[in-house]
């Protein structure tokens, strides 16, 4: 499942085209599907942590001091966007896209063998750059799906760079557990999902009895936590895989509250 740096870089690239091109003048103020965030919000968001992302790979001791100092104060997402809120649209997206580039300079620069501090785990190289596409393209859902609730004409294809969201998302297996004081399990889940291009793609052993079948779109909604897993049409057999999927996540921080059932039927 590996994939070169250079095609995250890339990828991560065309996911933020893809997203820049929904953010029109008239756009800031559509609320989106998390409680209280209009499209503003997610945007500011992503620029956040972009930059801190960049703090991360340049100061990476400074930045595990600030990412203490964080955990203990408890990091409020919240509280973080609404420093912004005022920010006219134009100068928000001045920022993201100042932010994004920043970003994509850094980690084409970087080391491929470094490790990056984080708010969660330390990362590789190539798993913080799939983390940074997988925000992007889970935020950028948020928008899509807020802006087509307001009546507007949203419209964003899904593409195999889905598989890196995926990947992501099984590789957050233990995470997801761990984030809710439950022990990883040991009972291994084998993941076989269909890309948009309808290739296959997989994770997991070939002969686990727990398996979790369906496209890459279904599962990636899931695993950011954008659509209740009674909304798509996975289907999960195994008890470890049928816990894992009601609580997967693949983001960092304190446990995701979702979307609740029935919203996008």
């Amino acid at each position: 499942m590996g994939v070169a740096t250079e095609v995250l870089i890339r990828d991560l690239s065309a996911e933020t085209a893809d997203l820049d091109r929904l953010l029109g003048p008239d756009v800031w103020d559509v609320p989106t599907p998390a409680e209280g965030w209009a499209v503003r919000d997610q945007i500011a968001h992503l620029a956040w942590f972009d930059d801190a992302a960049v703090r991360a790979v340049t100061t990476p001791e400074a930045f595990r001091d600030e990412a203490r100092a964080a955990a203990a104060g408890g990091l409020d997402a919240d509280a973080l966007t609404a420093e912004r809120r005022s920010m006219p649209g134009e100068d928000l997206l001045a920022w993201f896209r100042a932010a994004r580039a920043g970003l994509t300079e850094t980690l084409t620069a970087a080391d491929p063998r470094t490790r990056i501090p984080w708010y969660g785990p330390d990362m590789g190289l190539a798993s913080f750059a799939t983390a940074r596409l997988m925000e992007t393209w889970a935020h950028g859902q948020d928008v899509v799906d807020g802006l087509r609730e307001a009546g507007r004409d949203a419209v964003r294809e899904p593409t195999d760079r889905l598989r890196h969201v995926a990947e992501i998302g099984v590789r957050a297996l233990p995470w997801s557990f761990a984030v809710r004081g439950r022990p990883a399990p040991r009972v291994p889940v084998r993941v076989e999902l269909t890309l948009p291009g309808d290739g296959p793609w997989t994770a997991g052993p070939e002969d686990a009895a727990d398996v979790v079948r369906g496209t890459a779109l279904d599962f990636c909604l899931v695993v950011t936590q954008r659509r209740h897993p009674a909304d798509v049409d996975l289907a999960v057999s195994g008890a470890v895989a049928k816990e894992w999927i009601s609580i997967a996540q693949a983001f960092a921080g304190p446990p995701g509250a979702g979307r609740r059932p029935g919203r996008f039927t």
